[in-house]
C-alpha cells in the first residue's frame, strides 16, 4: 500500500514533525493540506504556511496551505471544506500541533494554561470531529495523534501539571475514539518518539543546540507516520505506537541516520514510560525527567 492520491489533513504542518509528515508522504505522491497559523516569517521559527507547500509540491506531492488557527472550530469546519473541494476526500488526520510549557503551577499563568488545552486537547478533538465524516467514505482512513502513552506516574506531572493535562488529553481522544469509531472502519493511534526529536519546542524550550544534539531528526517520527498509515485501518486502531518499535516492526535495523550526533547518546523524550525505555535496545542517555 502507499499514498499516492491520498489526502493527508495535517494541523501544524508547517514546519518539525508535521513538515517532515507532510514531506514524506508527498514523495508518494499524496495530497496535504498545511493547516497552520504561520503566513509570515517568524524570527525564531523557521516556515510558513507557503514555504511548507513549495517544498511539499518539490517533493512529488500536491499541497493546499490554509491559514487556519485550530482553537476555532469554524475555522477547522471551513479547512475541512476546502479540503475536500480541492481533493475530494479525506484519508488521513494527523493531530501534529501542539503548544508546550514546563512550568509549575505558580508559574503558569492561564493564558497559557487554556492555549495548551485549546491546541492540544481541544484542537485534536475538534479536528477529528471535523474529518470524522470524510474519513467515514475512505478507504483505508486514520486519525493519527502526536500524543504519548498514557502512563500515570506523578514525575510525568510534578514540574508541568498543566501541559501534561493538554497532552494526556490527546492521548484520551485516542484512547476513546478509537472504541468509538472502531465499527466505521476508521483507525485512531498515537504516536510518540522514544528519544527527543530536533524541532523548534526542543530549541526554544527545552535545552537549545545542547539538547538538539542528543536528539533524533523528525525524519523518525514521519517514517514511522507514514507506516503507521499503510496499515489496514480496520486491525490498526487504538495504539500508543513509539517510533522505533513501530519502524523496528517494518524492519528498519540501523537507525543511525536519524541521529544528529551519531556518537552521542541519545536522551529519551519526555513521558516515554520505563517498560518503553526497559524494552529499547537502543543507548539511551539517563532519563533528565
Amino acid at each position: 500500500m502507499n499514498l499516492h492520491g491520498k489526502t493527508l489533513f495535517i494541523t501544524g504542518a508547517s514546519r518539525g514533525i508535521g513538515l517532515a509528515i507532510a514531506l514524506r508522504a508527498a514523495a508518494e505522491g499524496a495530497n496535504v493540506t498545511i493547516v497552520a497559523k504561520t503566513t509570515e516569517p517568524h524570527p525564531k521559527l523557521p516556515g510558513t504556511i507557503y514555504t511548507a507547500a513549495e517544498a511539499i509540491e518539490a517533493a512529488g506531492g500536491k499541497a493546499l496551505p490554509i491559514a487556519c488557527d485550530i482553537r476555532f472550530e469554524e475555522q477547522v469546519v471551513d479547512a475541512v471544506r476546502q479540503t475536500v473541494e480541492r481533493f475530494g476526500g479525506i484519508d488521513a488526520c494527523i493531530n501534529n500541533a501542539s503548544a508546550i510549557s514546563i512550568s509549575g503551577t505558580l508559574d503558569t499563568d492561564m493564558k497559557r494554561y487554556d492555549l495548551m488545552n485549546q491546541i492540544n486537547t481541544r484542537g485534536t478533538f475538534v479536528c477529528s470531529k471535523a474529518t470524522i465524516p470524510y474519513l467515514a467514505k475512505a478507504s483505508n482512513p486514520h486519525i493519527l495523534n502526536m500524543a504519548p502513552p498514557l502512563d500515570m506516574n506523578a514525575r510525568w506531572f510534578k514540574n508541568s501539571v498543566a501541559y501534561t493535562i493538554a497532552k494526556f488529553g490527546m492521548s484520551m481522544c485516542t484512547l476513546g475514539m478509537s472504541e468509538e469509531l472502531r465499527s466505521q472502519g476508521i483507525a485512531v493511534n498515537s504516536l510518540w518518539p522514544l528519544t527527543a526529536i530536533d524541532t523548534a519546542a526542543v530549541r526554544n524550550v527545552l535545552g537549545g543546540d545542547a539538547m538538539a544534539h542528543a536528539s533524533r531528526k523528525p525524519e523518525i517520527v514521519a517514517d514511522a507516520a507514514i507506516a503507521i498509515l499503510k496499515r489496514p485501518a480496520a486491525t490498526t486502531t487504538g495504539n500508543f505506537f513509539i517510533d522505533e518499535e513501530v519502524l523496528r516492526a517494518a524492519g528498519v535495523t540501523d537507525f543511525a541516520a536519524y541521529a544528529n550526533d551519531p556518537d552521542r547518546p541519545l536522551v529519551p523524550d519526555f513521558f516515554v514510560p520505563d517498560e518503553v525505555i526497559a524494552r529499547s535496545s537502543t543507548p539511551l542517555a539517563p532519563m533528565p525527567w
